[in-house]
């Protein structure tokens, strides 16, 4: 059985205030550790072989907790910048109303919502999947395609990115794509030695 399951981290403490977060290294709220614990609640039981985190401690810490909740805490764990969040820019820290009335709001939905326009000084979706991608197919893909389980937990932007690609998404239907915090996707992969994963099955864990 190979195994590959998408993790959003728990509702961060900008989540929470409506901000452009991006690289900014900010904690989970209450609630997102709730909601990482119920990650672990639904996950219990999968025989995790290795995990994948950003750098940023939203990421880190909803995977400590699930971790915990598995009673996994011994499981290698690789942290990169690749998985971090799409980079905002000068955005970052901006709560996205006030953003709208600064920028106006249908420029600020082209930046949000666009493929491939960039807001100032930050990076667009094709920016982030840039260097979310080859991470994915050099480092967590070949795990997979040996028939490990593996738990990546990283962010929005980053995430879409990979299931953008696992699904063979269009640059236009990954503009209605939202990853939801604390709800796992879980690919049943069919393993294999060429670089292209084969996905038998996906499935969404609503808690």
């Amino acid at each position: 059985m190979a195994l590959l399951v998408l993790v959003r981290h728990g509702e961060s403490q900008w989540n929470l205030e409506n901000r452009f977060t991006g690289w900014v290294d900010v904690p989970l709220t209450e609630t997102g550790r709730g909601e990482a614990a119920r990650v672990g609640a639904l996950l219990r039981g999968t025989p995790f072989d290795v995990a994948f985190s950003s750098v940023l401690q939203r990421a880190n810490e909803t995977l400590e907790i699930i971790l915990r909740e598995l009673d996994r805490t011994d499981l290698p764990v690789h942290r990169d910048q690749a998985l971090n969040e799409r980079h905002y820019g000068e955005l970052q820290g901006l709560n996205k109303s006030e953003t709208a009335q600064k920028f106006g709001a249908e420029q600020v939905h082209i930046w949000r919502r666009s493929f491939d326009v960039p807001p100032p000084g930050g990076e667009s979706l094709k920016d982030t999947a840039a260097r979310t991608l080859p991470y994915f197919e050099s480092t967590i893909a070949p795990e997979v395609a040996a028939g490990r389980t593996v738990l990546v937990v990283a962010h929005g932007n980053s995430l879409r990115s990979i299931v953008m690609h696992l699904d063979k998404l269009t640059r236009e239907q990954v503009l209605e794509l939202n990853i939801p915090t604390g709800v796992p996707i879980v690919y049943d992969v069919q393993p294999g030695p060429g670089p292209e994963l084969t996905i038998r099955s996906k499935r969404i864990l609503a808690p």
